[in-house]
This record gives C-alpha cells, structure tokens and sequence, in this order.
C-alpha cells in the first residue's frame, strides 16, 4: 500500500509502512495549505530545483524530523551549509535508500535561489525530477518542466504506476502538453500538480482529469491535503 498525501503545489508525501518522504515542501508560502508544517513527519526530502516554490519549508522540515535533503548537488551543499543532513546527486543518477529507490531524471527549466536583497541570482545546478521505486510501486514526479522528447524514453525505462505532472502552464507544461507527456511515460495515474497556487497559473484540474479519461488514463486533481491509497 502506498499512501499519497497531496500538500499542494507541487508538495507530494509518500508514505508506505514506516517510511515517509517528501517532494518539494512549499507549505507556509502556499495559501491553499490544508496542512501545518509541523505535523508533518519524514524521514528524507526530494527537491527537484532550487526555487523558492519549491524548497521554501526543505531546511526547517529537514530540522524538525532530522531528516535528510536530496538534491542536485549545487542545490545539496547550498543547504547543508544551513545545518541539516543533505545527499547531492545528479541527472541520471540512482540511490538506494531504506524505503526504496530514487532516481533522478531530466527536466526542462531553470534553478536559482533568488537573494532580492543583493540583486543576486545563485545557481542551484540543473533542474529535475524523480522516479521512485517505494512501496511496491514507480512514481514520476516530473518537477517543473516543459514537455521533452525524453519522456518516451521514460515509458520505456519504466513501468510508471503514477505520475505528478505540472499542467500551470507559464512556468511548466500546460494541460494540453501535460496530456501528451501522460500518452508519452505510459502511466496508469496522472495527479495534476504545480497549478491554481497563484493566479499565473491557474488551470481547471477536473478538466485536465476529463482530458485524461478520453485516452484511457486514469487521473485525480486531489485537494490540498487529499490522501490518494494505492493499493
């Protein structure tokens, strides 16, 4: 059984038996949160890129839990220096942890830590995503990114049980792209994310969810704080 608690934005938690990890933590800078920040227990973080909408709550879900942050390796080190346990890795890279297999994938953005107060722009490596073996089953969340030829290579590499793609449009794919990419990885389950958070990227997850249907592909627009259970 794999537990999928959706936090919003593109905030994922997987939990199987005793083992919880999170995806990109943006809970106290997303309006649309069901969930406190620290009622959530993990043991190990997945960043796919350094924005801000996207590690935001990394450093201080990292202390609470002592948990350990896994990221691209500028992204890595960036915030080890702020006190918690991190692993850096990179684009076609695998680790094997205690609750399964990660492996990260390409994806097609930016990545940058923003410092307003200096006019500066850090560079936090290339963006990503992650495919994870957890709990009998293979997750893809593809992180930001438009839509790449490369994602059929994923299909065929993968057996993808379940997949959190980005449908905001502006930043990442829209739904019309989004839906190519689901035909693409060949998925059994597409959970739209990276959408509604703020007014840019609005887009009608339940339509996104029709579109799905149309080509045999199952699909949720879970709720912020909505639990999925596959079984």
């Amino acid at each position: 059984m794999l537990e999928i608690t959706y936090h919003g934005h593109s905030a994922v938690q997987l939990t199987t038996g005793e083992h919880s990890i999170m995806i990109d933590p943006f809970i106290t800078g997303n309006a649309l949160a069901a969930t406190k920040l620290a009622d959530i227990k993990v043991s190990h973080i997945l960043l796919t890129h350094g924005h801000q909408d996207h590690i935001l709550d990394a450093v201080e879900l990292a202390k609470q839990n002592d948990a350990t942050i896994i990221a691209t390796h500028e992204l890595a080190t960036y915030l080890g220096w702020q006190g918690v346990k991190t692993i850096g890795m990179n684009l076609g890279g695998s680790l094997r942890l205690p609750f399964g297999k990660v492996k990260m994938t390409q994806a097609f953005h930016s990545s940058g830590v923003i410092v307003d107060e200096q006019k500066q722009i850090v560079y936090m490596g290339m963006p990503a995503g992650f495919v994870i073996e957890m709990g009998g089953k293979t997750v893809y969340h593809a992180g930001d990114t438009g839509l790449f030829g490369d994602m059929k290579l994923l299909g065929e590499l993968h057996d993808i049980d379940l997949a959190f793609l980005p449908i905001g449009d502006l930043f990442t794919m829209g739904p019309e792209d989004a839906l190519v990419a689901a035909k693409w990885i060949k998925t059994d389950f597409v959970v739209p994310i990276h959408y509604n958070t703020f007014p840019p990227i609005k887009q009608d997850g339940d339509a996104f969810v029709a579109a799905l249907a149309e080509e045999d592909i199952r699909g949720n627009a879970l709720k912020p704080g909505e639990v999925l259970r596959l079984p």
